[in-house]
């Protein structure tokens, strides 16, 4: 990827939802995780809003977003995402499975990023799919033998690897400039 600015949106947009997915961890883990949970969420916040900055400093720089197809390609990607994970959510919890919500909401995030990789030519997308997917199954796994909410480890797990996928936006972003 070329752009700068977008790495600095990488920052800004992992480090926000890092922030929210450690907050959602939060429903219901061991008491001893919460002052971690917390500290976790304040610093995804801090790289989020350092990517803001970075972003705003930098906003007339090019961006893979620039390219009217791409912009379309993430438009439709973004909104399929939301469509499909609203409505399994929706479905979820009709049938009283709320418990799998924070799983399916990660997986399907997951699977989003594989199409984003055609927007921004970065094939770090695929490993950050991998990484959530892995996550969202693995949760199904942990949480029962940990007894706490799927939503703690599913929380903990995509937080940490949008956190990575932040921080690696930083750097990338400080590599270029």
């Amino acid at each position: 990827m070329e752009y700068i600015r977008d790495y600095a949106m990488y920052a800004s947009i992992f480090g926000m939802f890092s922030f929210c997915w450690f907050g959602w961890a939060q429903e219901n883990p061991r008491p001893s995780w919460r002052i971690f949970l917390g500290i976790a969420s304040g610093i995804a916040l801090l790289v989020c809003l350092a990517g803001v900055y970075f972003s705003v400093t930098n906003w007339d720089a090019a961006s893979a977003l620039s390219e009217k197809t791409k912009f379309s390609t993430y438009l439709i990607t973004v909104y399929i995402e939301f469509i499909i994970a609203g409505i399994g959510a929706v479905v979820l919890i009709k049938w009283k499975l709320k418990n799998y919500v924070a799983p399916w909401i990660a997986f399907i995030v997951g699977i989003h990023f594989i199409g984003l990789k055609s927007v921004f030519d970065d094939s770090s997308f695929y490993i950050l799919a991998g990484l959530l997917v892995a996550v969202s199954i693995l949760s199904l796994f942990i949480s029962p033998r940990l007894k706490v909410a799927n939503s703690a480890i599913t929380g903990i797990g995509a937080g940490i690897v949008l956190f990575a996928f932040a921080l690696l936006g930083l750097i990338r972003f400080g590599i270029y400039v």
